[in-house]
């Protein structure tokens, strides 16, 4: 706040009241920026920790299917094929917790419209950006595991049986 709307509410309060002192108004952003600063980096960290749970669970699956994707090279499934079933299959798991996700938010946005103040208890934005965003997360997520799955050597893992 410049220094002479300072002067001019000190003026204004000591004409209503000269009794009173006049404190000096809160005129920093820090408290707000700072919560906003944190809870920025506390989303980052939760989507990071997302993706690297995706992403184990996905390689995971991906180590103990070796043989199935051996032999599937081995018969002819072209490394692109092999690539396209994992990515679609750690897809189908994200899609499938979105939707729970989502429904879940539906129910306590509902609960909670009592306390949401310029926004309603289902805000489609919201949802749909978080949503892709979530999306895309998953799909990076799977791709190292994808493309782990579609180099394996058929010979290696048709050996390991």
């Amino acid at each position: 706040m410049p220094r002479i709307w300072l002067s001019l509410a000190r003026t204004a309060a000591a004409a209503v009241d000269s009794g009173r002192p006049a404190f000096w108004p809160l005129t920093s952003l820090a408290p707000s920026r700072l919560t906003t600063t944190l809870l920025g980096i506390f989303a980052a960290l939760a989507l990071v920790i997302t993706a690297a749970g995706i992403a184990g669970v996905i390689a995971f699956s991906v180590s103990q299917r070796t043989q199935e994707f051996g032999v599937r090279v081995a018969l002819g499934a072209s490394r692109r094929d092999v690539e396209s079933m994992v990515l679609g299959e750690g897809l189908r798991l994200a899609v499938t917790g979105l939707t729970i996700g989502m429904l879940g938010a539906v129910v306590l946005g509902a609960l909670l419209s009592t306390v949401l103040f310029g926004i309603g208890p289902i805000d489609a934005v919201t949802y749909l950006s978080v949503s892709s965003v979530l999306l895309v997360v998953a799909a990076l997520a799977c791709l190292l595991p994808a493309l782990r799955a579609a180099a394996v050597d058929p010979m290696t893992a048709l050996r390991t049986t």
